[in-house]
């Protein structure tokens, strides 16, 4: 999904640290006599370390670090390394983020106002970043891009309706009604548990729009993130049946007409609001 959520809310970062195991230190002022091999010698005691299991969310973090080491502005992740990651997130369950349906993110509106979208921050670098929109139900986050991104949506619950779209390459946006053509990619709904979305610079529908038909929850990871210095900044759309606009030189046989629209550009709608909440789940440790 990928929403440049800085500009309607500052991120909330819960700063958290891993204890240390405590390792217990021999009594230098043991007596030897204690020693029962009868030898005189000091006994020595082996000192385990306790193994930590890694939580899911630690090797998702874990795994974007290395997926996306090499990674900039356009330039894709290898298939194996794209697979890796899928692997991942494929398994991720919302106790693993430490959500539930039933928590206060995921409660109707009020009747005649725009849902509220909340948003948990997990982490943001130059390289990735990874983070959970919470949609109440008729929850909608419109129509948007992400410009020369690679990014990857699990659903942890709930049932959304998508809608995407690729620009259709050779045709440019035109000057007299600023609109520019591109096809339907995905138009579907989804039911979690299901495998994770992908979407790429230029294709599997890199310009997509989230509706919630129940509350859902989504987990994000965008490599790399939104960054306005760096040319990668949110733009939001407006989708036209195709039959509205008559380009020159533009034509496409009456039975796909469906399967394509022409997208105009618009500034973010007023009443859009992401609100930042505190994630709660286990912490990232940030090595």
């Amino acid at each position: 999904m990928g929403i440049e959520t800085s500009v309607a809310n500052k991120k909330v970062k819960q700063v958290c640290e891993l204890a240390k195991d405590k390792i217990p230190i021999p009594n230098s002022n043991l007596n030897p006599k204690t020693n029962t091999n009868g030898k005189g010698k000091r006994g020595r005691r082996r000192h385990h370390k306790k193994m930590v299991a890694v939580s899911p969310v630690q090797k998702l973090f874990n795994t974007c670090n290395e997926v996306f080491d090499s990674c900039s502005t356009g330039i894709i992740p290898s298939s194996d390394n794209i697979q890796k990651l899928k692997a991942v997130l494929d398994n991720f369950k919302p106790a693993d983020v430490g959500l539930f349906p039933e928590m206060p993110h995921f409660q109707a509106s009020v009747a005649g106002r725009t849902p509220v979208i909340r948003y948990l921050h997990l982490h943001e670098c130059d390289k990735f970043s990874m983070g959970i929109f919470c949609l109440p139900p008729s929850g909608v986050i419109p129509l948007h891009n992400h410009p020369g991104m690679t990014v990857f949506s699990k659903l942890l619950f709930g049932t959304m309706h998508i809608k995407s779209y690729d620009w259709v390459a050779d045709v440019p946006a035109t000057k007299q009604t600023e609109v520019r053509l591109a096809k339907v990619k995905v138009n579907s709904k989804l039911t979690a548990p299901c495998n994770t979305s992908i979407l790429y610079p230029t294709d599997g529908g890199n310009m997509h729009c989230f509706t919630a038909v129940t509350a859902c929850a989504v987990l994000d990871v965008l490599g790399p993130p939104y960054s306005v210095p760096d040319g990668r900044h949110c733009q939001y759309y407006l989708d036209f049946p195709f039959a509205n606009f008559s380009v020159n030189g533009v034509s496409i046989p009456e039975e796909e007409k469906e399967g394509y629209a022409w997208l105009q550009e618009r500034e973010k709608p007023e009443d859009l609001t992401f609100v930042g909440e505190l994630y709660g789940g286990p912490a990232i440790v940030e090595k």
